[in-house]
């Protein structure tokens, strides 16, 4: 008896999800129509096939398909169908007591039972085929209430249902979400809507390639707010990025609208754990510090709505950037700044994804804006094929005000300021990227001194040896016209206001100094570095250079300086002579050969571009000791007035120079003023020169050096 009960009410409760009668039980090929008859004219289709005789435990079938079709309301105007799957389905029952004694009771007291409802998968899809969820070994169970009627038919009444989602997956279009949990638990007491839990996302992919996206949690229920009753909210988000942890307080999703909106935050992020930032170590690394920031997000259609997002970083956060030799070059702090503003806010942004017959058919990121440094950045949409293949876009800078945030490392130390303003025409391939006459200028400048590690010296080799290698490179407004090609090909067209090198010896200015560089474009060296069409203007004329290699990593080179207008007095000053005046100027062709840090001067010559006067200014004393032909040179030199002045120079590595010298010209106060000849042959070693030159400058320093000590004792 017992056993023959449970079948009857396997099968009435069975007949509360498909059939309003259990006559097929006994004959499960009429099943099917059945189920068409029962359901007609409702929203609700099922089609079963390949069912077993039920036996005592439940019944089994081969698959489930049940369509059903949700009616329009205010927040859905049209009516959504969707598709359930259920392959080797099992429906069992059991009930809350003695199984006997419950049937008898049924006039009285209803009884409860459990209808337990497992599969191999379960999958749902809707009619737009939005997405596709599925399910491996779903568990759901039904709570139901029976009732005998008085005119002895069943009245039964769902209590609840109950279905543990886990590790399920959900594809949308190329997305996919894996490792889906969430508990559903809907019954009578709740007015059948879902209570809060916890859903989570472990997994997320694009084109089934892993996302650096992850570990996502968000509590959900059913239950809509009455002032917003179309809004189904997430509450106390989070999600891991690059394994880091970001958070949202709420996101709201519109069902009228099909739109989210969420804000995005995240604290306190190691920069290291950024992509292109963790190859870094301990002793060298990338980048250092954290940053936070907020990200305002509306997702709406095929659309990803960034405004007013903002980036911050905290004190002490910094991206470093090292040499060949690994060595530190400079570094960019992210943090705030004495003055400044965030590094970055107000980011904007609107990436659209296109679709073609329902396949993703490229995306187009557009409306690109931020303040950066306390100034402006934008750009042109960025366009990108099915291939993810980038269309050229270009990028606008106003008022960047970077400078203040670079820093110098290393060998090298200085202070930069200004703005940097241009546009920057961009192409991006799988390899490289690419720019076409991308122009950058700044109205600022700044100094950068180059400081190698000082070897220990005694007071007389700081007096009498060689030069310190220190030297300080100042520069105002500088401007760049850069282009980039595929195989790394660069030139750069630069111009300065002035630039300026200060050393021990002395210093040297250079006026309005412009040219061109071309990097990369030796595919046999590429440390080949070449310098075109450069002029600038110095001591008062001007210097060119049409060209020049110079092979970085032999510190090798040879060019020939060409001289214009180059006043003779400004020549002779760099000599230190303080006796002789002249006046005129000189051009010339002067051709170098560098090798590390000497050079050599390979049969250069000069002469004057019109004629000038000497003046030798010499004592009585230095001509009464003269002898006969040095002291006609004096005298003739003393006013001499020449009309041509013809010069040559040649200088070996080690300094020794050789100066040939040719005028043609008068004297109105020697010998009646007739035209004299004068060859004048010089050899001088010039670096000893300028050693020699640098030797008071040496001086002043160590007398510094020992007051400084002093003041620390």
């Amino acid at each position: 008896m017992k056993l023959l009960l449970r079948i009857l009410v396997s099968v009435f409760l069975f007949v509360v999800i498909i059939l309003p009668t259990g006559a097929w039980f006994f004959f499960p090929w009429y099943a099917q129509s059945l189920l068409d008859k029962a359901l007609e004219g409702k929203p609700i289709r099922i089609e079963i096939s390949d069912i077993c005789q039920p036996d005592f435990s439940g019944i089994r079938f081969g698959s489930v398909r049940v369509v059903f079709i949700t009616p329009p309301d205010g927040c859905n105007p049209e009516a959504t169908s969707y598709t359930i799957l259920l392959t080797n389905a099992f429906v069992s029952f059991r009930s809350g007591g003695d199984e006997k004694k419950e049937f008898w009771r049924l006039a009285q007291n209803p009884l409860t039972a459990t209808i337990l409802l497992v599969s191999d998968s379960l999958k749902i899809i809707p009619s737009s085929q939005q997405f596709t969820f599925n399910d491996e070994n779903p568990l759901i169970s039904f709570d139901i209430n029976i009732l005998a009627q008085k005119n002895l038919s069943l009245s039964l009444k769902p209590v609840s249902v109950k279905y543990r989602i886990n590790n399920a997956a959900v594809i949308k279009e190329n997305l996919g979400f894996d490792g889906i949990s969430y508990n559903i638990k809907m019954s009578t007491a709740e007015n059948w809507k879902q209570p809060l839990d916890t859903i989570r996302v472990a997994r997320f992919s694009n084109d089934r390639k892993p996302l650096p996206v992850s570990n996502f949690t968000a509590l959900f229920g059913s239950e809509r707010d009455l002032i917003n009753p179309c809004t189904l909210t997430l509450k106390h988000c989070s999600i891991e990025l690059f394994q880091q942890k970001a958070s949202a307080d709420r996101i709201d999703y519109n069902l009228k609208t099909r739109q989210s909106r969420f804000i995005l935050n995240f604290a306190e992020i190691p920069l290291n754990k950024f992509p292109g930032l963790s190859f870094g170590s301990s002793n060298k690394p990338f980048a250092k510090g954290q940053i936070s920031g907020s990200i305002p997000v509306v997702f709406q259609d095929s659309s990803i709505i960034v405004r007013h997002a903002i980036v911050v970083g905290q004190k002490g956060s910094k991206i470093f950037s090292y040499t060949k030799e690994n060595k530190p070059l400079l570094s960019l702090d992210l943090g705030l700044t004495k003055g400044g503003g965030d590094f970055l806010k107000n980011l904007n942004g609107t990436i659209t994804i296109h679709k073609r017959n329902n396949q993703f058919a490229g995306v187009t990121v557009g409306d690109i804006s931020a303040n950066l440094c306390d100034g402006k950045i934008t750009s042109t949409p960025v366009n990108a094929d099915a291939e993810m293949k980038l269309k050229p876009f270009t990028v606008k800078l106003s008022n960047i005000n970077i400078f203040d945030r670079l820093r110098l490392l290393g060998d090298f130390k200085g202070s930069l300021h200004g703005e940097i303003n241009g546009t920057i025409p961009v192409s991006i391939t799988k390899t490289s990227f690419i720019t076409q006459n991308a122009q950058l200028h700044s109205t600022g400048g700044g100094t950068i001194s180059i400081a190698p590690p000082s070897i220990k010296q005694t007071t007389s080799e700081r007096l009498l040896g060689p030069e310190r290698s220190e030297a300080s490179y100042s520069f105002s407004e500088p401007s760049f016209i850069l282009s980039r090609e595929e195989n790394g090909r660069t030139t750069i067209n630069f111009r300065l206001k002035h630039l300026q090198k200060k050393t021990q010896g002395g210093e040297m200015t250079l006026l309005s100094p412009s040219g061109n560089l071309s990097l990369g474009n030796n595919h046999l060296n590429p440390n080949l570095i070449s310098l075109y069409n450069f002029s600038t203007g110095f001591l008062d004329g001007n210097v060119a250079i049409s060209q020049m290699n110079y092979d970085i990593a032999k510190y090798e080179g040879e060019t020939t300086l060409q001289l214009n207008n180059i006043p003779l007095q400004k020549i002779l000053d760099l000599q230190g002579t303080k006796k002789i005046f002249a006046t005129g100027t000189i051009k010339g062709d002067i051709p170098i050969k560098l090798n590390k840090e000497r050079f050599e001067i390979l049969d250069g010559g000069m002469k004057a571009e019109q004629s000038g006067q000497i003046i030798y200014a010499t004592t009585p004393e230095e001509r009464a000791a003269a002898n006969q032909g040095l002291r006609t040179t004096y005298e003739a030199l003393s006013n001499f007035l020449y009309v041509q002045l013809i010069s040559s120079i040649s200088m070996a590595p080690d300094g020794q120079s050789t100066i040939a010298i040719h005028l043609k010209g008068t004297n109105p106060e020697f010998q009646g003023g007739r035209p004299i000849e004068l060859n004048l042959n010089i050899q001088q070693n010039l670096l000893d020169l300028m050693r020699a030159l640098s030797i008071s400058s040496n001086v002043e320093q160590i007398i510094s050096d020992k007051s400084l000590q002093l003041q620390k004792k």
